[in-house]
């Protein structure tokens, strides 16, 4: 069975009563994760994984002592196979982005402007958030940079998407 011949020897942490169990994919081929004994046994009682190999003679509860276990539903690790996720929008992370510098006039800026406001329905995505200074954010309110006469210096961006 392929899963006996990845799983670490007994002297190496997985198996052990403290140690970790490996957790395979459905068809115990590509190894899915791995995983605390009481995590393992948690799986195991919700139905979630099925024991592949075992310690012989060791028992944890009414469950046999897992040293690997495999999944019952195929699970995709998109974290594994897509080359990047889009980081998380923050305040800190659209200052950073820009420099501190405000998108309407050039100033140093403190704080963030939804380009289409969110009373018009704009979003908090990187591209709908740029930075400005309190005077211009202010000064536009809730208005759209066209509304407000004011013309932006740069549009908002991925961070993840684009190389700065």
């Amino acid at each position: 069975m392929a899963a006996a011949t990845l799983a670490a020897p007994a002297g190496a942490g997985v198996g052990t009563t403290s140690g970790m169990v490996l957790v395979y994919n459905v068809g115990g081929v590509e190894v899915h994760d791995i995983k605390p004994l009481k995590h393992v046994i948690k799986m195991l009682h919700r139905g979630v994984v099925r024991i592949l190999e075992a310690v012989e003679g060791e028992t944890f509860g009414p469950y046999q002592r897992p040293r690997s276990v495999e999944l019952v539903r195929y699970i995709y690790a998109k974290w594994k196979y897509q080359r990047s996720a889009s980081r998380h929008v923050s305040k800190r992370g659209v200052l950073v982005r820009d420099r501190y510098t405000c998108a309407y006039c050039g100033r140093s800026a403190t704080t963030v402007d939804h380009v289409v406001p969110r009373c018009q329905g704009g979003l908090s995505t990187w591209v709908n958030l740029v930075a400005a200074c309190v005077g211009c954010n202010s000064r536009k309110k809730g208005r759209t940079p066209k509304q407000a006469g004011m013309v932006l210096m740069w549009e908002g961006f991925d961070p993840s998407r684009r190389a700065w």
